[in-house]
């Protein structure tokens, strides 16, 4: 079930990736990487132990728009080495994220991610403009993350 939102912001991104797939996702689905690719993102530390499952939570604090934004997360849907789903359950700007893997033929593999926001909040005034910032920002993180893959400075998943 998706989250509900009052002003729905939707960001679809797709980008391939040249490295294999069970490698990506252990980078993607460990959110203490987010700082490392995701612009805007300062820390990312896990509240709940490991392992990795439904229901794992993490603190995030970030900045979008000169704003720090402070937001608690829960793993609503996962399925190891190809989905993973996350929403927040205290934000300033309530989101829903989906990050989905692929393996190739060829041994790559192709990374997507739905982002879904609510704007309604603190940056109601900057609607308008929030979907176009909102857009451009997801897809340079996830050309940032094909770059810091593929260049092999991922590092490792700590899960």
């Amino acid at each position: 079930m998706l989250a509900r939102f009052d002003a729905v912001l939707e960001v679809s991104v797709s980008v391939d990736i040249d490295c294999p797939a069970a490698d990506v996702f252990a980078y993607i689905a460990d959110m203490a990487n987010n700082p490392t690719w995701q612009q805007g993102q300062q820390a990312c530390t896990w509240t709940s132990e490991p392992p990795l499952r439904l229901g794992s939570t993490y603190d995030q604090e970030a900045t979008f728009l000169g704003k720090t934004i402070m937001s608690s997360f829960e793993v609503v849907e996962f399925d190891a080495g190809s989905t993973i789903r996350i929403r927040t359950t205290e934000s300033t700007m309530p989101i829903d994220v989906t990050r989905q893997v692929v393996a190739r033929e060829d041994g790559t593999s192709t990374v997507s991610a739905v982002v879904r926001g609510d704007a309604s909040g603190v940056f109601r005034l900057a609607e308008p403009a929030m979907k176009v910032l909102v857009r451009r920002s997801v897809r340079k993180d996830y050309e940032r993350l094909k770059e810091l893959l593929e260049a092999g400075r991922g590092g490792s998943s700590s899960w």
